[in-house]
């Protein structure tokens, strides 16, 4: 069987090493207005820690998502000489993404990629509990699990979570009440942060016209999210900490990146389609040329000019068809 232990060593690794470095310049490991700084601080930093190691990746989703965003108009004529034929359509594309180096599924990477930290911290922050009788599990020292495990966020343990148990709170020292007013205000700003990630990079790229892109973009935009109302209750306030502050470091990154590395020009905003470059007229006099070519408005035929008779000269074309007037 697979084991994941290499992952915790890692992550508590992380926290070991920050926590003994705030600890280290002054930040003090009791409770200021409630929290462990130290212990809250080595959460913040090891997502700076994880995102800076990723930041490459990073940077290659932006670029990534900036050839699919190209390929968008030559997708969109697949679409429409296949229609109807899915089976085409997907090996049509498939083609075209190996032929243009673009990888569909380059978005989800960095997503994909912090599972594993996550899920190691999860699994880290939920046995930060007193009654554990190995206590030097995955590099811990027993002064170091018992600080960890008695550190709070204005006074809710960072191990306590919205669905724990009176046993499992009485084991921590916590009230309840606390506890589940501290979870729930944390996971509404993990919802709400993971909904801006989303929405501010969709804002920036725009919607794909692929449909299986689209797809995953509203999973990404309300679907996450809302799964987040449920699945938040499980969650340690330690975990909690760590996502809002990886949504937070997201905003600000992405923010950087696509100023870097701005959408092309030639593409919609909104819909992720090239915009339409109609021709400038030619400017032209009259009311009839002002929204046409000059060389599709037709011109008025004019009569040629014909020279008048000089002041006091003689009629040069007499009228004709009169008879002449007799004498007599």
């Amino acid at each position: 069987m697979f084991s994941l232990d290499w992952i915790y060593y890692a992550i508590s690794w992380i926290l070991l090493a920050w926590h003994s470095a705030w600890d280290a310049i002054g930040v003090a490991d009791g409770a200021v207005l409630g929290t462990n700084w130290a212990w809250i601080l080595a959460i913040v930093f090891l997502v700076v820690t994880v995102r800076v190691i990723l930041f490459p990746v990073f940077v290659k989703q932006i670029k990534s998502q900036r050839a699919m965003q190209a390929l968008q108009p030559q997708v969109k004529a697949l679409q429409e000489k296949h229609k109807g034929d899915r089976e085409t359509l997907q090996k049509e594309m498939m083609e075209l993404y190996r032929k243009e180096k673009a990888n569909p599924l380059m978005g989800c990477l960095p997503m994909f990629l912090q599972i594993p930290v996550f899920l190691g911290l999860f699994h880290v922050l939920r046995r930060l509990d007193p009654a554990k009788e190995n206590k030097t599990l995955y590099g811990w020292a027993v002064d170091q699990f018992d600080s960890a495990s008695s550190a709070t966020l204005f006074t809710a343990p960072i191990a306590g979570k919205f669905g724990s148990t009176a046993e499992e709170l009485a084991r921590l020292g916590a009230n309840a009440t606390t506890v589940k007013v501290m979870a729930g205000v944390l996971v509404l700003i993990m919802m709400g942060t993971t909904y801006l990630t989303s929405r501010q990079m969709i804002l920036k790229t725009g919607w794909a016209e692929d449909p299986q892109q689209r797809m995953i973009q509203r999973l990404m935009l309300y679907g996450i999210p809302l799964s987040l109302l449920i699945s938040g209750a499980i969650f340690p306030i330690g975990v909690i900490i760590y996502w809002v502050t990886n949504n937070l470091f997201t905003l600000g990154q992405q923010q950087w990146v696509l100023r870097k590395f701005p959408p092309p020009p030639t593409m919609n905003a909104k819909s992720g389609s090239a915009p339409r470059n109609p021709v400038q007229p030619a400017k032209t006099g009259g009311l009839l040329g002002r929204n046409k070519p000059a060389a599709q408005v037709p011109a008025k035929p004019v009569a040629p000019k014909v020279a008048g008779p000089k002041p006091g000269a003689k009629p040069v074309n007499p009228k004709k068809g009169r008879p002449a007037k007799r004498q007599g």
